[in-house]
């Protein structure tokens, strides 16, 4: 396997160790990597803060142009702990082996997997409706999805700053686990999510089925103090919209884009582009009161959503601060799925929604932006939208009352105690310009 050639850096002379210019890298890329999470700055700042890799040592701070060099880099996955920095350079595709030869779908398949046959056993006519599928075929799948998760599952281990050089730092087909650490910041990197090649059918998902899917992009569980920021997120060129139909139901092989899950905590998410998608964003995995009571405590601010269909977040028990995001819901095509929400209000959640704007296209109601998941209250003020005039205030909390039963309570119950200066609504989608990579370096 290649190995991650470190950088030569000046040894730290404090708690964080200071830049040094070495070749290849700019003395504002290093200086760049080693910044911390402001003392405001949403949840992530809160109780001690978030530095990720500030401290490494010169050993430990590497440059990365292949996946090879990636793994190696992040070798021990969630038990490295060691302060480091990896800086991503280039188009880095996971779906390779430590030689760079391309992987595919067959690579992963388990000899005894058979697509076609996995699609005559588990027709709902043949099979039913009442239970999941069972048996060789789908235990092969399994298998065959096993194979695909040893391969683009990557784990990142606690202080570790994972940062973008330039502004075309791209990981494809990888899914980045932030799972069982604290501390950790990811910058102005482009990701263009795994493609699940064995998505499994079940039947009792929803009154008519569903594919479902197992990568996400990013996916936050059970750690703390996690920044990620001036990211772009998407499915790169494999749309939804493309793919086929079995059962009658999209043959989904995409899961979220950055879901927050399994009782995390302290993670601001700001600055990022996240776009054409259908289940963006889930903070918390589940309605059971299991680990997520008390949790998953999040900022989202300053982000563009565009042509994401829902989850943008749902949010399920955190108390989750939403200011100064710019959301963009236009039509949609003929033949394609249509937006669905974008606040999901979900059990026990406190959603805090602050001076959000939404540029929507006229065939979209007002009324669809927030969604009942079971939640009964959340909170929102300085919402502002396009539309029939140039832009104006609006409720969507409001607007889905008006039309929907059971009603959500617009109650406030919390205060965020940590945040930058929010931004009059009017001026979030100037300021979100800023967003995505290339921006801080």
């Amino acid at each position: 396997m290649a190995l991650a050639l470190p950088l030569t850096l000046a040894a730290p002379s404090s708690a964080l160790a200071q830049p040094h210019h070495h070749a290849g890298v700019s003395p504002k890329a290093e200086q760049v990597a080693r910044e911390v999470l402001a003392p405001n700055d949403g949840w992530a700042a809160y109780d001690g803060g978030t530095t990720g890799g500030a401290a490494a040592d010169p050993e430990h701070v590497y440059v990365v142009t292949t996946y090879a060099e990636l793994r190696e880099a992040l070798a021990g996955g969630r038990t490295n702990d060691t302060p480091k920095i990896v800086f991503l350079k280039g188009r880095i595709d996971a779906n390779t082996d430590e030689h760079g030869n391309q992987l595919t779908c067959d690579d992963y398949a388990d000899p005894e997997y058979d697509f076609d046959a996995y699609l005559a056993t588990y027709d709902p006519e043949v099979w039913g409706w009442d239970q999941e599928p069972s048996g060789p075929l789908e235990e092969a799948r399994e298998r065959s999805y096993r194979n695909q998760r040893d391969q683009v599952v990557i784990e990142v281990g606690s202080n570790t700053t994972l940062i973008g050089l330039g502004d075309d730092a791209t990981l494809v087909g990888a899914q980045v686990m932030v799972d069982s650490v604290d501390n950790v910041i990811i910058r102005n990197i482009i990701f263009e999510t795994a493609q699940d090649c064995f998505p499994q059918w079940d039947p009792t998902d929803g009154p008519e089925g569903n594919w479902n899917s197992e990568f996400d992009g990013v996916s936050v569980r059970r750690s703390t103090h996690v920044w990620i920021d001036h990211n772009e997120f998407s499915d790169g060129a494999v749309l939804d919209r493309d793919l086929p139909e079995y059962f009658g139901r999209e043959f989904q092989v995409h899961d979220g884009l950055l879901d927050i899950t399994h009782g995390a905590d302290l993670v601001t998410v700001s600055y990022n582009v996240l776009r054409d998608h259908d289940k963006t964003m889930l903070i918390g995995s589940t309605d059971s009161p299991t680990y997520d009571v008390g949790k998953l405590r999040v900022t989202l601010h300053h982000n563009r959503w565009e042509n994401v269909l829902q989850r943008a977040p749902r949010v399920r028990y955190g108390q989750v601060h939403v200011y100064n995001n710019h959301y963009v819901i236009p039509a949609t095509p003929e033949g394609e799925k249509t937006y669905e929400y974008s606040w999901g209000v979900g059990v026990e959640s406190a959603l805090y929604a602050e001076n959000n704007y939404f540029d929507i296209d006229p065939s979209v109601d007002f009324s669809q932006v927030v969604a009942h998941w079971k939640g009964t209250q959340m909170y929102e003020k300085g919402s502002y939208a396009n539309g029939r005039s140039r832009h104006h205030q609006v409720s969507f909390l409001d607007e889905y009352n008006a039309v929907h039963s059971p009603t959500i309570e617009n109650k406030q119950t919390w205060s965020p105690p940590l945040h930058g200066r929010i931004d009059p609504t009017q001026s979030v989608p100037a300021k979100v310009q800023k967003a995505g990579v290339g921006h801080i370096l």
